[in-house]
């Protein structure tokens, strides 16, 4: 039995540091937290200084009661969980949970899994930081005491199933604020004017005027100045610039670059860096800091002078803005600088190759520039046009990486201009007059979402992710899907002494990818912040995190935090709870024409709809759901009652009804049993007969089977997994080995036969005769399975000794409660 037992919380990170301890170790994974707050009541005793009460979860106990076992055996058990808050709260549930003894008892950090960084760390253990502790129970408190009492109002007074966040839901303030920034918006309009010359050598550029002109006339009459002038080079600048290169990478920067490069969304980029750190090939991805140890700046020095020479060198120590970095040892970078481009699967490959280039480029020297502006008179007006060049005279740090930005105006890039001198006389090729519209504010990226966030000083680098995660689970936000709308406008061009008038067109107000608020998203917030006042102040939630700092270092005591917090807070639940009135978002829109009663719109059980008629009516009112695209805020009187005229009734078709209609998955045409989704574009208002029997007839066709095997019929479709076949209630994938367009018997046996022994293979027991098995499921657990009911077995239960007898009663115990829920949702 080995002397020493190590605990890490993740199974990667234990393979990992296997490769770098001796037999004298055995390195056993936590698997995360083995304990929490439960997670069926609040767990807080507010009455006894908000103490916690942790319970490990059914599915952890076995795990807790192995690695208790191999505590005992052990001489030392080193914990070497995470160095942040969160790894030191797995490490003291360890400890407590497990019993374990601090004369033997060693708590190790590292903020890269390298051999030298653990053996260090072996070399230097300390005990557990209750500090850190102490940090992370207020926040698991906190956050649950909001959660826990805001929760139960919203289902009250809004909707049941709502949730509230500490951090969530000021997020969702930002997103809904900005929404209504949007909203309110009126494009002014204004006519910029461009301009082509060239010189005598032949050699055209750009240049610009740097004013604007209201209106088309006056854009016009500017134009028709310029008839028959002559145009020279007033003026000539050149300066010396310098660009230097961006910090290394923290958790924040990390995740807004990778959007900006890779476009990876927040948690996907987590999840990659977290294995990057497990494999040992970075450091510590949650992460506030930019500094850099020596080691790294050595290793980067190195690196430089090797690939590129001395004066592309310069070393470069950086300092942190980020309010309150937690826990910051040193930025996000690779563990071996020499380690370029090692192999690895695609996303990893790309986001090491993006650490590796940031880490480098920091160390890099200045870009030298050489920025140029020439200005450009005329002979008949007073108003000077200007061109800007740069050069890049010495590339630095430019020539390994350059920062992106989440500008989203597409100006061009400034380029290299043409040779010219003072008084030079110039050509005009042409000059424009564009008709542009001021813009609304941009809507959040998942980025720029993390980046406000930040400035803000709200939440820290473990919460980013997760937040954003949390916010779109509920339903409060989510990506946008509207490419956006057609606007004309105008362009004047003056070329060859006349003036030419066209009218163009362009797209704008997509939000395609960007976060926006769902109508309960709206709704939600609006409650909270006029209820909720103090929980949804930016300033609060940044000092609620400050708080959480000076606990961490010792300078605050967390239950008195609590206190003080809830002793304001609770009241005010109370308060609302008695005496707020019911919030839905509802808008009255006008009277229908046709009974004269009110049509208004606003959140049902089942979302947003538009209802005519009132409960106080003597008709029942009638409702229609928004299409997705719609919202409660903006839609009018007239897009509400044509809501009215679904599901529309476009004929008969071979004994079958045929209607339009939209659903949670957008417009589509019934036929019979059959839902048949309209293309991309299509609107259910607008399908006819025609084009219904079309759609049949396709569907018809990629319904029919394409061939039989053992007596059934195989059809064939593609789903969001891709091209499958089907056969006996089987859904097989079919993969790039085989032509789906054009699969063969022997194909289809094959496919078949494959998929017949992988389900084969899953099953552990089966009684036929009872139509029970047992099957494996994910994560090394089993299922018991009869018809559609499907019962979980237990994770230190052995499926192979399960009896006939035990599995019946699993199921019974399921079935009652399956039919319970099904008769509450007959009742409801």
């Amino acid at each position: 039995m080995p002397k020493n037992l190590v605990i890490v919380e993740s199974p990667a990170k234990a393979k990992t540091i296997e490769r770098f301890l001796g037999k004298e170790f055995q390195v056993e994974s936590s698997f995360g937290h083995i304990a929490d707050l439960p997670s069926k009541e609040l767990g807080v005793d507010v009455e006894n200084d908000f103490k916690p009460k942790y319970t490990v979860d059914k599915e952890k106990k076995a795990l807790v009661k192995k690695l208790k076992d191999l505590a005992k055996k052990a001489e030392t058990i080193w914990l070497a969980s995470d160095e942040d808050r969160e790894g030191e709260a797995i490490s003291w549930h360890l400890a407590e949970e497990l019993g374990l003894d601090k004369n033997k008892t060693k708590r190790i950090v590292f903020n890269s899994i390298t051999k030298s960084a653990i053996q260090k760390a072996i070399e230097n253990p300390r005990d557990i930081n209750y500090n850190l502790v102490n940090a992370q129970q207020a926040r698991r408190v906190l956050d649950r005491l909001v959660g826990y009492e805001l929760s139960p109002v919203l289902w009250k007074k809004i909707k049941p199933g709502l949730s509230a966040g500490r951090v969530q839901s000021v997020a969702v303030r930002l997103i809904v604020e900005r929404e209504r920034e949007i909203e309110g918006f009126t494009p002014e309009a204004s006519f910029r004017i461009r301009a082509e010359f060239k010189t005598n050598e032949g050699n055209a550029f750009a240049a610009k005027l740097n004013k604007t002109f209201p209106t088309k006339e006056a854009a016009e009459s500017f134009l028709k100045e310029n008839i028959g002038a002559d145009f020279s080079v007033s003026d000539l600048a050149k300066k010396p610039a310098k660009k230097s290169p961006a910090a290394p990478f923290t958790t924040s920067t990390l995740q807004q670059e990778a959007s900006r490069k890779l476009y990876f969304s927040v948690s996907r980029t987590m999840q990659v860096a977290q294995r990057l750190y497990e494999a040992g090939l970075i450091t510590y991805m949650r992460t506030d800091s930019v500094n850099l140890s020596n080691e790294a700046l050595s290793a980067a020095k190195s690196a430089i002078l090797d690939n590129y020479g001395e004066k592309y060198s310069q070393t470069r120590n950086f300092t942190g803005k980020s309010k309150g970095a937690q826990e910051a040892h040193e930025a996000i970078r690779p563990t071996d600088m020499k380690l370029q481009s090692p192999q690895l699967e695609r996303d990893q490959a790309k986001l090491y190759e993006l650490i590796w280039k940031r880490t480098l480029a920091s160390q890099m020297s200045d870009a030298q520039l050489e920025r140029t502006n020439v200005k450009i008179k005329a002979s008949t007006h007073n108003e000077e046009f200007s061109a800007n060049g740069e050069v890049v005279k010495f590339d630095g740090f430019l020539k390994v990486y350059l920062e992106g930005t989440d500008d989203e105006d597409g100006e061009e890039q400034e380029g290299m201009l043409p040779a010219m001198n003072v008084g030079e006389p110039l050509q005009n090729v042409f000059i424009s007059a564009t008709e542009r519209f001021s813009r609304p504010p941009y809507r959040y990226s998942e980025a720029s979402l993390v980046k406000k966030l930040e400035e803000l000083g709200i939440g820290r680098p473990s919460t980013y992710a997760p937040t954003i995660s949390t916010i779109q689970n509920r339903g409060y936000v989510e990506k946008g899907t509207v490419e956006g709308a057609q606007r004309k406008y105008v362009q004047l061009v003056l070329e060859d002494g006349k003036v030419s008038d066209s009218q163009l067109t362009e797209t704008v107000g997509s939000e395609k990818g960007k976060i926006v608020p769902t109508d309960i998203g709206m709704i939600v917030n609006d409650f909270l912040v006029t209820h909720f006042t103090q929980i949804l102040d930016y300033n609060f939630t940044a000092q609620v995190e400050e708080d959480f700092d000076e606990i961490a270092s010792g300078d605050e005591d967390w239950q008195e935090m609590m206190k003080n917090f809830y002793k304001d807070f609770h009241p005010n639940v109370l308060k609302v709870e008695e005496t707020a009135e019911r919030a839905s978002g509802e808008r009255v829109l006008g009277t229908d024409p046709k009974s004269g009663r009110q049509v208004s719109v606003r959140l049902g059980r089942f979302g947003p709809m538009v209802q005519i008629g009132t409960v106080d009516d003597e008709e029942k009112p009638q409702f229609a759901s928004l299409l997705p695209e719609q919202s409660i805020g903006t839609i009018t009187f007239e897009e509400a009652m044509t809501l009215f005229e679904l599901p529309r009734q476009l004929g008969v078709y071979e004994g079958e009804e045929v209607e339009a209609n939209v659903g949670r998955y957008g417009p589509y045409v019934r036929f019979g049993k059959k839902f048949i989704s309209l293309a991309k574009g299509e609107s259910a208002f607008d399908v006819d007969m025609d084009r219904a029997i079309e759609l049949i007839k396709e569907k018809q066709k990629a319904d029919a089977p394409i061939a039989t095997y053992e007596g059934k019929d195989v059809t064939k479709g593609k789903g969001r997994f891709g091209p499958f076949i089907k056969w006996d209630g089987m859904f097989i994938n079919v993969n790039k080995k085989y032509d789906f367009d054009n699969l063969t018997e022997g194909d289809i046996a094959e496919l078949i036969e494959a998929k017949k022994k992988k389900e084969a293979e899953k099953v552990v027991q089966e009684w036929p005769e009872e139509k029970i098995r047992i099957e494996k499921a994910r994560w090394g657990r089993h299922n018991i399975i009869k018809g559609k009911v499907k019962v979980e077995i237990s994770k230190d239960v052995d499926a192979t000794k399960v009896t006939l007898e035990e599995a019946q009663a699993l199921l019974e115990k399921k079935s009652p409660k399956k039919k319970a829920k099904t008769k509450a949702k007959a009742k409801k």
